[in-house]
């Protein structure tokens, strides 16, 4: 047996088994496919500074990067594991069963991890049964792959009809890889019934449209609401999770006189409200695109609280979402008056899955990691000091309040001799916008034009026209907010409660 088809026949077993055992998950159970489970895992162990390099350097790719590195790694034990075959046929494939039991294991761990209901034996078989049937075809594959190796004729065999047998080999194995392949492409194709469409109930008390924004007058400025679909996406979930909306729970409990659970009718059967809030990541950089704005509807958070009859030693409210993250928030924040809110909605229509159906938790003025929680299932008031949060268990601060942030929209590279606005965006959440300042290659600040004020949880679009000149120029801008405080100029990273400093861009001028 050549080596290189033993290692062809090892990669090809695990790629046809992994495809199978996606293509499964996508019908009992997204979160179980092996290649998905065993990278949840990773996530969950990698360290800070790796998770923080890779969202810098990737964005929001680096869910797919990961998945490809998982893959990658997989592809490469299983070309070991062929290799094994060279000289023992039943350890090899033994060697494969182990492979294809941590994907199993995996996946029953999330499981049991993550769901909020209990783990009862239908949850069980649906986390298992992707990753054992996986492990099966892998198993199966690869013994075929050596009968055929066995059956192609003598390992010793030479020169012209040795070279036919090992091209008929990588064929046959090219064909097995592309079969993988597209049934890993329909299983990521499914998408499992998750009930009626949502239907939205009038809001009482409708709020006035969200105004014109700069935009039309200055190219290159962000649209003062942002589109849904160019709407950020930053989470744990490395596949999109879609809740059966007829079985979705939202539970309350915890340190409460009355705990409770709504369905999702109970939710849209209460009186809902409209907010135009920004939301923010706490990994976005200085100058970053990590934050968007659009109106939000839904349920105000603390009318569900007070219901539930918090406990006097209650500080904290801990959020759980579907897929088994966390978040900590304050339970003072929640119920000093702000807008926090159950939302079902953006934009005026129902959340997408991509952004959390069927709803998530809104916190004006905290970053989305203590205050945001998409693919809600659970509220459990709590205290700081009895539980911690998924970031916070991983070095990040437990409370995050929004910093006060300006961002420089354009101009950015090379821009033409002329009249050029320098413009953007600015955010001090929950505090409001005072003004902007821009400064010039060093020089005095200067005031720039705000945009529509929305309201207090609102980004401002600002703009200062400039009169460009030939050469190298550095633009640098800061934000105060309302109350007339400067947003710092100290720079610091994303860890562990979000960047600071002044966002500065650096033009040619021809």
């Amino acid at each position: 047996m050549q080596r290189v088809t033993a290692v062809t026949a090892g990669i090809t077993s695990a790629a046809l088994g992994v495809a199978v055992g996606h293509l499964l998950a996508g019908l009992v159970s997204r979160s179980a496919s092996p290649v998905v489970a065993v990278g949840a895992v990773v996530v969950d162990l990698v360290p800070l500074p790796l998770k923080e390099f890779a969202a810098r350097v990737f964005g929001v790719a680096d869910k797919a990067v990961l998945l490809t590195v998982v893959m990658v790694g997989l592809a490469a034990l299983a070309g070991l594991v062929g290799l094994l075959g060279v000289r023992s046929r039943p350890a090899a494939l033994a060697s494969m069963a182990l492979l294809g039991s941590i994907g199993t294991v995996a996946g029953v761990g999330r499981a049991v991890t993550t769901t909020v209901a209990g783990v009862g034996p239908r949850v069980l078989a649906s986390a298992a049964l992707p990753g054992l049937v996986a492990t099966l075809v892998a198993c199966l594959v690869l013994a075929a792959q050596y009968r055929r190796l066995e059956d192609s004729g003598p390992t010793s065999m030479a020169g012209a009809q040795a070279a036919r047998s090992r091209r008929a080999f990588l064929m046959g194995s090219l064909g097995l890889l592309a079969g993988a392949g597209a049934l890993g492409w329909l299983g990521s194709r499914i998408r499992p019934v998750a009930g009626s469409p949502v239907v939205l109930p009038p809001v009482p008390s409708p709020r006035p449209p969200v105004p014109a924004g700069l935009e039309g007058q200055v190219p290159g400025l962000t649209p003062l609401r942002t589109p849904v679909a160019d709407f950020y996406r930053i989470d744990t979930a490395l596949v999109v999770p879609h809740p059966d909306l007829e079985r979705w729970r939202l539970v309350v409990d915890g340190m409460v006189g009355r705990p409770y659970e709504l369905t999702l009718d109970d939710l849209l059967a209460m009186p809902l409200v409209e907010r135009d809030i920004t939301l923010t990541c706490v990994s976005n950089p200085v100058g970053g695109n990590l934050c968007g704005s659009t109106r939000w509807t839904g349920v105000l958070v603390a009318d569900l609280l007070r219901r539930a009859a918090p406990a006097a030693g209650a500080d904290m409210v801990l959020s759980r979402s579907t897929d088994g993250f966390t978040a900590s928030t304050p339970l003072e924040v929640l119920l000093d008056g702000r807008d926090a809110m159950i939302a079902l909605a953006m934009d005026g229509r129902p959340l997408t899955p991509k952004h959390g159906a069927p709803a998530r938790l809104l916190t004006p003025g905290l970053y989305g990691y203590v205050g945001a929680t998409k693919w809600l299932t659970r509220l459990t008031l709590t205290t700081f000091a009895a539980d911690q949060a998924y970031w916070t268990v991983r070095g990040w601060a437990e409370r995050g309040p929004v910093k006060t942030e300006a961002r420089i929209d354009t101009p950015h590279g090379r821009v033409a001799e002329g009249n050029v606005p320098i413009a953007g965006v600015a955010w001090a959440t929950h505090r409001g916008i005072g003004r902007v300042e821009v400064q010039v290659d060093g020089g005095p600040w200067q005031q720039a034009v705000l945009g529509p004020d929305v309201g207090l949880d609102y980004w401002r679009q600002w703009y200062l026209p400039w009169r460009a000149t030939r050469g190298s120029h550095t633009l640098v801008a800061r934000a105060y907010d309302a109350s007339g405080v400067v947003q710092t100029d100290r720079v610091a990273d994303v860890a562990p409660d979000g960047a600071s400093g002044y966002p500065r861009v650096n033009v040619t001028v021809a």
